[in-house]
């Protein structure tokens, strides 16, 4: 082979590169070389997170417990009737009383999950409220519901069961004791008004954050009485709200609680917000179960049970006849995009302020007592007029009154507009009455999911 053929000179055919870049052949026109030409790839700048100007919400210092030997027990009642007593509200003590007890209950639990908890831990005061839930758990299985041909509303039976717990008020807070010995008889009444208001509301047949908010605001009572202490904290939130959450799972989906004041997808959850808030907690720097995790089935299967956050989403996946958050629960499928736990945190923060405390349609049903006071200026309650919380006949609304007929009427003059809280199906009971068919596994998966 020649010296030409070897370095594709001339005796080639094949030309040669010019100054341009171009090749030039002696059998046709320049060729051009589209390496020279294709655009530079650079990797695509991940777009920042929207900021959210509003402060995380910060804990409160608790407040010292109350000198009981000063305070007039009574049976707590609304306070809340006018836009007016809210915003007094929020500038109470009362309002940070509350932040403070819920967000040192949140960070008592930060990195823990429920199996660090041993049945050591738990002192005398927790292991009674232990058997108080375990005790409401079997007047539910004693009280099954009255079969109503497959409706999705609430099932009426709920307020045979109500009625049963509030029989056992006394009998449950008669186990405890504080410092000065048995608690005194009107203690427990305006202790007990809670505990009645944490598994729903009896005429309505509902259940929402503020029937859950009620069960804190017992264990706050119960605190107030210096039954429980700070040392209870975490056992409070892992053993006590942990188990509180399975005996109201089991209440939703035997009577077919209706969501309170509800709009669906577009909330949080249908009936629970402190779950998420106690489990970002629980998950704050954990090494290797991140926010995406609750999009892995395996993982919910795995850690369900030890942190509430997943216990939660998994209980909401097993309730939907929709299959995919992204579908059935598009604020958790948003949530789930956070860089880290700490801001999911901060998120829930903002969102108990927000939506549940700042919330008039919630907060207009809260009980005010002597553990847990109003504020001077706040309205006082006619309870011949309005009756009693439990029998309240609608809920989420602003201005409540008769027309000409005796028709009650509550109006909330902004929002969605629902007249008169109309009725909203149990979103539990499709996928109960699904179960009752034999299809569990019919799940319909949306295209492209």
């Amino acid at each position: 082979m020649d010296a030409a053929t070897r370095t594709g000179g001339p005796g080639t055919g094949q030309g040669s590169p010019t100054a341009t870049g171009q090749t030039i052949s002696k059998a046709g026109p320049a060729i051009p070389n589209l390496r020279d030409r294709i655009p530079k790839l650079e990797p695509r700048r991940r777009r920042q997170e929207p900021s959210n100007s509003t402060p995380v919400p910060e804990t409160p210092a608790l407040p010292p417990r109350p000198d009981l030997s000063t305070l007039e027990f009574r049976t707590p009642v609304r306070r809340i009737l006018l836009r007016k007593d809210h915003e007094l509200f929020l500038a109470s003590p009362t309002f940070n009383l509350i932040l403070s007890f819920v967000f040192s209950l949140s960070e008592s639990v930060a990195d823990t999950p429920i199996s660090a908890i041993k049945d050591s831990d738990l002192s005398e005061p927790v292991k009674t409220i232990l058997r108080i839930l375990d005790e409401t758990e079997a007047l539910c299985k004693e009280s099954p519901p009255d079969d109503q041909g497959g409706s999705r509303f609430g099932n009426k039976t709920f307020r045979l069961f109500l009625d049963k717990v509030k029989q056992r008020g006394s009998q449950w807070h008669a186990a405890f004791s504080n410092s000065g010995g048995k608690l005194p008889e009107a203690a427990v009444t305006e202790a007990s008004a809670y505990l009645n208001q944490s598994f729903g509301n009896r005429t309505r047949i509902d259940y929402g954050s503020g029937h859950e908010l009620n069960f804190m605001m017992w264990l706050l009572c119960l605190y107030q009485l210096a039954v429980l202490e700070k040392s209870d904290f975490k056992t409070l939130v892992l053993r006590v709200f942990a188990r509180y959450l399975e005996v109201m799972r089991l209440i939703q989906m035997t009577y077919y609680l209706e969501p309170a004041g509800s709009h669906g997808v577009w909330g949080l959850d249908d009936y629970q917000f402190l779950p998420f808030l106690f489990g970002a907690s629980q998950l704050l720097h954990h090494h290797f179960i991140t926010p995406r995790a609750i999009h892995q089935e395996l993982t919910l299967e795995e850690f369900g049970h030890d942190f509430l956050y997943l216990g939660q989403v998994a209980f909401v996946n097993s309730t939907k006849t929709v299959k995919g958050l992204r579908w059935h629960s598009p604020m958790l499928d948003d949530i789930s995009s956070a860089k880290n736990w700490e801001k999911i945190e901060g998120g829930m923060r903002r969102m108990f302020v927000s939506e549940v405390l700042k919330k008039l349609p919630v907060m207009q049903h809260f009980l005010f007592g002597s553990l847990i006071p109003a504020t001077e200026g706040m309205s006082e309650q006619d309870p011949n007029a309005l009756g009693s919380e439990e029998n309240e006949e609608e809920g989420g609304e602003v201005e409540v009154y008769d027309d000409s007929d005796g028709k009650r009427h509550v109006h909330q003059p902004t929002g969605w507009g629902d007249c008169c809280g109309i009725k909203v199906p149990s979103s539990l009971a499709a996928a109960e009455e699904m179960r009752k068919r034999g299809q569990v596994e019919s799940l319909r998966r949306i295209p492209f999911d």
